[in-house]
Parts: structure tokens; sequence; C-alpha cells
């Protein structure tokens, strides 16, 4: 196997490998909260907490991916992540100290996706990277699926408390792995760019007219990201992304619960469909994208744009249809649509980073990441209000505003990215 497929597979594991971790740490702790009757808003701050310290971490992760490299910030990350979730009180009765190890694991997941970035950016080609940034940030999808299949026979099995030192052990288990087959791109130290182009990929290289901000890092350095519309397409896009994700994602049970009248865990293996679908069309994506520059010989810009419309357009379509369904069946389905067609258009925006800047790609992402953190936080706060407004869950004008929001970001954000995004590299 080909060293460049094994970093590649590594990375996608490290990322199914974090969201089993979130997954398994929401069903751990529901159900302690339960067995000590804390209440909705107690079990809300600690479910929370996690995003407090992975918000403000991810500019510092892609800082530090750049200067100490991917290979060295993933290691750091998985060891302290792990540790905190074997250190996580096994019952919920120690709040302070569960959000304490909450905000730890957030603060030491921060450095994660941009420490991805910044490994791949150096190893993959540019007319391969959109199928390799597919396939590692499925992993998220598959890793929520998984866990939501599994997860809850092993907390009835053992208790919930065993969920969270099987996860920490997970994390210690991909580290060893890491530690096995993770290493720096051939013939390059941690800091340089990419791998040597061959005669064609320089080629790709040369996609659409454009300048390079040499910046030598430091102030100058942000100063040139911060300023870049090209940049500031992709967070937008990153932003809008997540606001539709973390919307559904949240809303979720009670969308089933209020306007649909199901209990989402009555679906059985219904349940997970979205983001298994969402898993499949994330790679997708990537192959669509890799196979407009390599088969239909479009510029790189191009095919990130293409693809990025295409999954944005439909995210925004499929997420209007949601209010619209009228019962489980057609609900699963309008909520698959949805979280599959966002997956497809992280063959856009997603990859980007890695074409404008790659070698600061990790502090490309980590600046996005934020965007699309804040998103999350924004956008279930903003559902809420909205609901509340329009006379409660059970009110269906309430989720048609919702969503017709959601929507406009996202078709907002597709004529966002098709004006400023390139494909030429701007920093070097």
């Amino acid at each position: 196997m080909e060293p460049k497929v094994v970093i590649v597979l590594a990375c996608f594991s490290a990322t199914l490998t974090a969201y089993v971790e979130r997954v398994g740490f929401s069903i751990a702790f529901t159900a302690m909260a339960k067995e000590a009757n804390l209440d909705e808003h107690v079990k809300g701050n600690v479910l929370s907490a996690f995003y407090w310290g992975y918000g403000v971490s991810q500019i510092p992760g892609g800082w530090a991916a750049q200067l100490y490299g991917g290979r060295r910030t993933l290691i750091a990350s998985f060891l302290a992540w792990s540790l905190a979730c074997l250190l996580t009180p096994g019952n919920a009765s120690s709040v302070t100290l569960t959000v304490l190890a909450r905000v730890c694991v957030g603060l030491a997941q921060g450095g994660l996706i941009p420490s991805v970035h910044t490994v791949l950016s150096k190893w993959i080609p540019p007319h391969e990277r959109a199928r390799a940034v597919s396939l590692t940030t499925s992993g998220m999808y598959l890793g929520s699926a998984a866990a939501m299949l599994v997860l809850p026979s092993v907390s009835a099995l053992f208790g919930a408390a065993s969920l969270l030192r099987l996860v920490g052990l997970l994390g210690l288990a991909w580290l060893v792995l890491w530690l096995a087959v993770g290493r720096d791109a051939p013939g390059r130290r941690s800091s340089d760019s990419t791998i040597p182009l061959t005669c064609n990929e320089a080629q790709l290289k040369q996609d659409l007219p454009g300048h390079r901000v040499s910046s030598a890092g430091g102030a100058a350095l942000w100063a040139s990201l911060m300023r870049s519309s090209a940049v500031w397409a992709i967070v937008v896009n990153n932003f809008a992304f997540h606001y539709a994700f973390y919307l559904v994602m949240n809303w979720l049970p009670t969308y089933f619960n209020s306007v649909l009248l199901v209990d989402l865990n009555s679906l059985g293996v219904l349940k997970p469909l979205p983001y298994l679908v969402m898993f499949a069309m994330s790679n997708v994506g990537g192959w669509m994208g890799d196979s407009l520059i390599l088969q239909s010989k479009r510029s790189v810009a191009a095919a990130r744009k293409t693809v990025n419309t295409i999954g944005m357009l439909s995210a925004a379509v499929a997420v209007m249809s949601m209010p619209a369904a009228s019962g489980m069946m057609s609900g699963v389905l309008a909520t698959t649509l949805t979280m599959g067609t966002l997956g497809l258009s992280r063959g856009g925006f997603s990859v980007n980073h890695m074409d404008i800047a790659p070698k600061y790609a990790g502090m490309v992402m980590g600046i996005s990441n934020t965007a699309g953190t804040l998103a999350g936080v924004i956008g279930v706060a903003v559902t809420g209000y909205i609901l509340d407004a329009a006379g409660g869950a059970g009110s269906i004008g309430g989720w048609w505003q919702a969503h017709s929001l959601a929507a406009v970001i996202l078709v907002a954000a597709m004529f966002v990215f098709n004006a400023f995004a390139k494909g030429t590299k701007l920093f070097d």
C-alpha cells in the first residue's frame, strides 16, 4: 500500500475515533444524568462544555500544526483528549469536574481537523485532494453512525460509565497506530509546504491567474490571511454548512417528537441512516471534484465551485423539505437528503484550504472551523428563539421559518464562494 494511502486512512480513522468519542459521551452522560435526576439545563451545560473548549482552540490548533507539524500536533491532541476521557467522573453528581473534563477534551480536539489538513496538504497532490479530504472528514459521520448503533448496547451491558473508558482507550489505540505509521512527507520537514509534484501535477497548479502572498509568519501572515477574500469565501461556507448541520443534528429529536409525533429512539436501524448517507455522499463529492479536474480538464477553482454549488443548492432545497414531511418515512427521507447533500458540498469549500494555502492549510482550517463552531452555537440558539416566538416546537410555522433561514444562508454562501474562491496557491 502506498505510504500516502496509509496516511489518508490513518487520518480517516482519527476523525472516526473522535466522533465515536463525542457521541459516546452524549449517550453516557444522558444515562448518568437520568440516574442522578439532573435538571435539563444542567445537562445542557455539561453537553455544551465541549464546544467552549473546541471553539477557542481551532486557531491555536492550526497555528501549532503549522509550527510543529501536523504529525506532532495529532499526537499531542489524541494523548490529551484520551487521558481527559479516562479521567472523566463516572457519575453525573460531579458536575463541575465533568464540565472541566469536557472543556479539556474540546481544547485537545480543537487541533484535530487543522492538523489533519496540514498532514494531507503535505502528502496529497492537488488532483487527489478532494478525495483525500472527503474521505478523512467522512470519518466523522461514519463514526457517529457506528456509535449510535453499537454504544447503547455497550452501555446497557456494562454501564454508562464504561463508555467513557472505552472511548478513551480507543483514542490511545489510535495514538499507537499513528506512532507506528505517521510520518512527515518524504524529503520534507514538517514546516515545508507539499511533496514534490510531477510535471502533470505542476501544471494543475497553474489554475487561474492570481498572485501569491509571501509571508514568513507571525502578524504579517495572519494579516494576509484575514484580508484575503478567498479565505473568507471558505470561512463563510464553513459557517453556512455547520449552521444547517448543527440545526438538523441538535433539533432532530425535537423535530421528530413535536412535528412528526415519532420518538427518534424508535427508529431502530433507520436512526443512523442520515449519517451513513452523509458519509457516502462526502466521498462522492470528493470523487466528483477530482474527476472534474482529471477527466473533464476543469480548473481546480471551477471544480471546487461546481461541487460546492451542487451541494449547497441541493442542501437548501432538502432542508426546506423537512417541515413539509408528513410522517416518519418522509421525515427520515428529508433528513437523509439534507445530510447527504451537505456532505456532498464538502468536496468544494472544505478542500479549498489546501488549494490556496497548502503550507498554512491548518491555520486556514482553524479560522474557518472556528466560524463553523460559532455557527453551531448561533444556529441552535436562534432556532430555539424562532420556535418559541412562533408558539413552540409544536407549531409548524416556526419550523418553516427556522429552516428557511438555514436555506437562505446556504444559498448566500454558495454565491460568495462562486464570487471569491480561488484555486491557485495564494500563500507561500
